[in-house]
This record gives C-alpha cells, sequence and structure tokens, in this order.
C-alpha cells in the first residue's frame, strides 16, 4: 500500500522506482540501512507516533470544545509538542544520513510526517506497511494553506510578492495628520495599529476615520488593530527641580533621577514625587532616591531576593528590603556613568507571580468602543488560559466572538503556559501571537530570548497561527533615519512571520518602504528554519513528561 507522500503525494513502490530507471536503490539504501540500525530507528519513530496519538487521546474533550476551523489544528499541535518531548538530534541525524525525509521541518503535519517516514523505513526495511488513521491527513501542502487561510482570516490578504504583512503603530499626530497615514498605506501599512495605553478615544476616533476614509479611497486594504492597554506597571512622577544630570547644550533637558550601579532606591505605595538621592556635607546618603509606582497592588506579591527592571531593561536592580510603605532596591545595573530613571517608564518583575488582572477595569470599559470600530484586538500580559476565557466571555456578552484576537506573549509565564493558552484560544474564529519581544527578553533574560523566540515561532506554525514579530524592528532607522546593520538582519529574520510590527517614529514612512523590500527579498530565500530538535522544556512541561 502506497501512503501520503512528504509532499502530498503518493510514496511508489520500490518497483516503480526501479522502473522509472532508479537502478539499485534497494541495495545501496540496505547497504546504508544496515550501519544505522534500522530496526531501532524504526522502532524509535514508532514509539513517538504512539505517543502523538496518545496525546491527542487524551485532550478529546478539550478538542471537542475548540472551534470547528480549528479542531485539526489543535490535534496537529498535540502531536508537535509529543514529538517535541523527545530528544531528536541524533533520530534527525540517521534520517538525512539515509536521504528520507527530515523531522525537522514537520511542524505543521506532524503525525502524517511521521506516517511518511515509517512508511519509507518499513518498505526500505521490506516489512508490511502501517495502517493510516482515516480521517485525519494534515500533510504538507494542506498545513501551508491551513495556515495561510487563517493569516488572511486575521490579516487580511498578503502583499504581493510577500507573505509578510507590515502593521505601523499610530503616533499621536496621526489624530490630525491625514498626509502621513496615506504616505504610510502608499508606502505597504497593512495594519495600523493603536495603542489604547496613549492618547483618548477621541483621538483614536480620529485615527480609524482617516484610516478608512484613506484606505478606501486608495483603494489598499488596512485593518485597524486596537491594544487593550493591561495593567500598566510604571514609575510614577518626578520632581523636576531637584534631578540633576549632565546633558548636551542645545538639547531638550530630560527630567530623571540618575542612577548608578550600587546606589539604592526607594519605591513607595502611595503616590510622591519623586526625588534623587540626598547628601550631607561629606557626601554620605542622607536619603536614598525615590519614586512610586502606578500600580501599589505589587506590594502584595514581591518578596526580597527578587528582580527589578526598568525602562525596557535599561536600569536593573534587586529588591533587598520590603517595609510596609516602600521597597529598597540595590541598582546592580546602569550606563557606565549612570541611567536616567523617568517617569512613566515601564516595571518589569520577571521572578515575581504577579496576580495583577490581564483585563483591567480600564479595559473592560473601553472594549465596547474597541470591538465596534478595531478589526483585530491585541490583548496584553496575557499569562494562563483563564485570561483568555475571561475575554472570550466579554466579547460574547458583547456579540462579538468573531473579531480577531492576538495575543501578545511578553511574559515568561504566557510563555510556559503558550500550549494551554493556545487550545484555550482555539475557541474563538481567528486568533495570532505577538512575539512582544521587549518585555519578554527581560523576563526570559537576554541571552535567552533568541531560542525563545523560536520554539514561539514553531509551537504557532504546529497550531496554524499567525504570528507578529515585535518590538524594535528597524527602530533605529523609524527614529534616526538610518538603519544599523544589526536590525537589518532581524527585519530579515521578521520574514519568517506572517505579520511585522513597526513603532513610531520620524522616518516611519522610510522603515515601512525598506521593510517591504527587505520582507519581499527574503521570501524568495526562505521559508522557515531547522534546528536540532533537543527537547522543548515547553512541551515535556505542558504534557507532563
Amino acid at each position: 500500500m502506497a501512503a501520503d507522500g512528504i509532499l502530498g503525494t503518493e510514496v511508489p513502490e520500490l518497483e516503480v522506482l526501479e522502473a522509472l530507471g532508479i537502478k539499485n536503490i534497494k541495495m545501496l539504501l540496505e547497504k546504508t540501512a544496515s550501519t544505522l540500525e534500522l530496526d531501532q530507528l524504526l522502532q524509535q519513530i514508532k514509539e513517538i507516533r504512539e505517543y502523538a496519538l496518545k496525546c491527542e487521546a487524551a485532550f478529546e474533550k478539550e478538542i471537542r470544545d475548540i472551534h470547528p476551523f480549528y479542531q485539526a489544528s489543535a490535534k496537529n499541535l498535540l502531536h508537535y509538542l509529543a514529538l517535541r518531548t523527545f530528544n531528536l538530534a541524533t533520530i534527525q541525524e540517521q534520517l538525512s544520513t539515509l536521504g528520507l525525509s527530515s523531522i525537522g521541518h514537520s511542524e505543521r503535519y506532524t503525525l502524517v510526517n511521521l506516517n511518511n517516514i515509517l512508511q519509507l523505513l518499513e518498505l526500505l526495511n521490506s516489512s508490511k506497511s502501517i495502517q493510516e488513521e482515516k480521517g485525519f491527513t494534515m500533510n504538507y501542502p494542506k498545513s501551508k494553506k491551513r495556515l495561510e487561510i487563517h493569516a488572511k482570516e486575521l490579516f487580511g490578504e498578503r502583499p504581493l510578492g510577500s507573505r509578510t504583512r507590515i502593521m505601523v503603530t499610530m503616533p499621536s499626530e496621526a489624530a490630525h495628520d491625514r498626509k502621513l497615514i496615506g504616505k504610510l498605506l502608499d508606502a505597504g501599512m497593512n495594519c495600523a495599529r493603536i495603542n489604547c495605553s496613549h492618547d483618548t478615544c477621541e483621538d483614536w476616533t480620529k485615527m480609524i476615520k482617516h484610516i478608512k476614509k484613506l484606505s478606501k479611497k486608495k483603494g489598499i486594504s488596512c485593518l485597524i488593530y486596537m491594544d487593550l492597554a493591561g495593567p500598566k506597571l510604571r514609575t510614577g512622577t518626578i520632581k523636576d527641580n531637584e534631578i540633576k544630570a549632565k546633558q548636551k547644550k542645545g538639547k531638550k533637558k530630560k527630567i530623571g533621577i540618575l542612577l548608578k550601579e550600587g546606589d539604592f532606591l526607594h519605591i513607595y505605595q502611595e503616590v510622591i514625587e519623586g526625588k534623587a538621592v540626598k547628601l550631607n556635607k561629606k557626601g554620605k546618603i542622607k536619603r536614598p532616591a525615590r519614586i512610586s509606582t502606578t500600580l501599589p497592588d505589587i506590594f502584595n506579591d514581591i518578596k526580597e531576593g527578587e528582580s527589578i527592571w526598568f525602562d525596557d531593561g535599561k536600569i536593573g536592580g534587586e529588591i533587598i528590603a520590603i517595609h510596609p510603605d516602600y521597597f529598597e532596591v540595590k541598582i546592580t545595573q546602569a550606563g557606565e556613568k549612570g541611567s536616567l530613571l523617568q517617569a512613566a517608564k515601564g516595571i518589569n518583575l520577571p521572578d515575581t507571580d504577579l496576580t495583577l488582572p490581564s483585563l483591567t477595569t480600564e479595559d473592560k470599559t473601553n472594549l465596547p468602543f474597541l470591538v465596534d470600530q478595531a478589526d483585530i484586538i491585541g490583548y496584553s500580559f496575557v499569562r494562563k488560559p483563564e485570561d483568555v476565557a475571561l475575554l472570550q466571555t466579554k466579547l460574547k456578552e458583547l456579540g462579538k466572538e468573531d473579531i480577531g484576537i492576538v495575543l501578545k506573549i511578553e511574559t515568561w509565564d504566557a510563555f510556559q503556559n503558550l500550549p494551554a493558552i493556545l487550545l484555550q484560544a482555539m475557541k474563538s474564529p481567528k486568533i495570532g501571537v505577538m512575539i512582544a519581544r521587549g518585555d519578554l527578553a527581560i523576563e526570559v533574560g537576554w541571552e535567552r530570548i533568541s531560542e525563545i523566540q523560536e520554539e514561539i515561532l514553531w509551537i504557532c506554525e504546529a497550531a496554524h497561527i499567525p504570528t507578529i514579530w515585535a518590538t524594535q524592528v528597524l527602530e533605529n532607522l523609524a527614529k534616526k533615519g538610518l538603519a544599523t546593520r544589526s536590525e537589518i538582519t532581524d527585519a530579515a529574520m521578521s520574514a519568517r512571520a506572517e505579520c511585522a510590527m513597526l513603532n513610531k517614529g520620524p522616518y516611519i514612512v522610510k522603515a515601512v518602504k525598506a521593510l517591504g523590500k527587505i520582507t519581499s527579498r527574503m521570501m524568495a530565500h526562505q521559508r522557515k528554519k531547522m534546528g536540532t530538535l533537543r527537547p522543548l522544556g515547553v512541551a515535556q512541561e505542558f504534557l507532563g513528561g
């Protein structure tokens, strides 16, 4: 019996290959196989396949609850997670030596690929072929089409000559600058992002009006993406007349607290004005620097010894003592001459088990407006499947269950819980994932962000869920008009995602044009990637391996 081939075609019997003029193939393959202990390899692949089917059966109830649009994708996700609990490096090497299909590119069609490999190995071993599972034929072309359909449903048609849409964060001036929006559309913007942490409802309304009007006039499709703000964990206000820091002449002076390694900072629960360190006449500390936070609820969760980061990781510290009104931080990372801590800068607590709600009171108030105006809702601070379920419930109450949802993966908890989060999200018909690499890098550590972003891409591809490559894409180009070599390389990596997000800046139009050219060129060179296939911790954790 012939089986579905790796590209969805049928694998011909050995006699057919020989009839086509491929002589001595059996002798050559058998000779190679004998040196690689073919029987052992066969048994290993069978064990992996059996475990993949076992995992699917274990989640039978959860699969029934998933939206019909994603049920086959959920099964494939479980098959892939099962596959990635094994160390596949040696197996992949053996398969490559045999000239057979590698496991390394089977994210989207895991079970069919395992079946293909078994069919070929058993044909080589002159043993009886396995029986195919009826009703599940998620092979290469079908899986590719499924991901493309899901991406189209969420983001719209892909740009001509590229598979990567371009999302642009709207600056405040977009509320009154129609020309800027027109230039962005002409440059290649496919999706306009409105960050609801900034500006007002009135500003958002003006932006949307301009985008829709110009999009229709130019005949250019552009979807509206609106981010729920989520909990805003930031630094409080700072008293400007007490802050001293050397700054270049002619430039607007920045208000902030200059912090150096070894300094101490007190963070208060109550709203206070931030102040710099106060020294006595002998130069000794009379009063450490102090500042408040926008979310005093963190005092319920923090513990001594945990790390704390400010302003996208520019300043780092350790919590050394907790008092009723404030906690003490010792600065462990700052610039060589110190770093300026300003008001309204983000705070990250990667070691802390935060109990902050992902859907805030403000979010719930804004949600009716967002679902009425937006095509896609961005969900910040997702950490567990229950967070997704809460948003789904709210959308159902508003009669907007079918609106696009993008889950922002920006915390360690979100990454660790990603499989469960995706299975919950699959109960909705249009979903995507944003790899929010800025906050995520602080959470997981800068040395690990490269591997973590790869794993998110793999897992989302296995679930046929489109991704957004986000944070600091061509940032130098957008802000200063000149790209660095490293960010060009990073932008090229974004071609593997279904969408790439650019932030605002004076040269944003130039950045949009450049990104479009980069992703178009990269489409001709690469599709996805290949790894060494060591076990994934997130898969083992989810499946209890």
